[in-house]
């Protein structure tokens, strides 16, 4: 999916009501191909309140509440009528650090055993959005975010990151994660991360 590579190298950007920037570049995602996909929210067509975002326009945010415990965020990405999504799974972050540390240790109910780093008392930083669970926590993101758009003056955006494109040397793909129940589409090559970025939740084989 070429908007899930495309992806990769972008600065998701969290605007707080205080106008506090959180912010961080992708540099995992995962590709959720709608009703034909076993691990897709809207396989076989399904449609519920929780996922009617998914079949609305492209450029949204689909924010769901999994396992009791976390949000995870996609980027609803197919036309009207076809739920096609990318999931967020982790960012470099780059704007607001303090601010992610603080959501991130009352979010974990304060810090755990190698939660910091030595002599500093901060979380180390690349956990703190080593995850879909993580940096929804970290910038803040909840089901009040659901259906928002992420371009233009949004409280939850996406822009173009001031670096250089990510070369398709600089990429891994591998399958999804943690979708041993998804059938054949269990080993598809449907998730991109940026090889050897040590921010990334999964596997980081390729280190360049």
């Amino acid at each position: 999916m070429l908007v899930a590579r495309d992806l990769l190298g972008k600065r998701l950007v969290r605007v707080l009501d205080d106008g506090t920037r959180l912010a961080g570049i992708i540099v995992e995602v995962e590709a959720y191909r709608g009703v034909p996909d076993a691990a897709s929210h809207a396989f076989g067509g399904r449609r519920t309140p929780r996922n009617e975002v998914m079949y609305g326009p492209a450029g949204v945010a689909y924010v769901y509440f999994t396992y009791g415990m976390h949000h995870c965020m996609n980027v609803v990405c197919g036309r009207v009528g076809d739920p096609l999504a990318v999931l967020i799974r982790a960012l470099e972050p780059t704007e607001g650090l303090g601010k992610m540390r603080e959501l991130r240790s009352a979010g974990a109910g304060g810090p755990g055993p190698g939660s910091r780093r030595p002599g500093t008392g901060h979380r180390a930083d690349t956990k703190l959005c080593s995850g879909p669970g993580k940096l929804c926590q970290a910038l803040a993101i909840g089901r009040s975010l659901n259906g928002a758009s992420l371009l233009g003056d949004s409280p939850l955006l996406i822009e173009s990151s001031r670096g250089r494109p990510i070369v398709d040397e600089l990429i891994l793909t591998t399958p999804r994660i943690g979708i041993g129940y998804a059938g054949d589409w269990t080993a598809r090559p449907l998730r991109w991360c940026i090889r050897g970025n040590p921010h990334v939740s999964g596997p980081r084989a390729g280190r360049v």
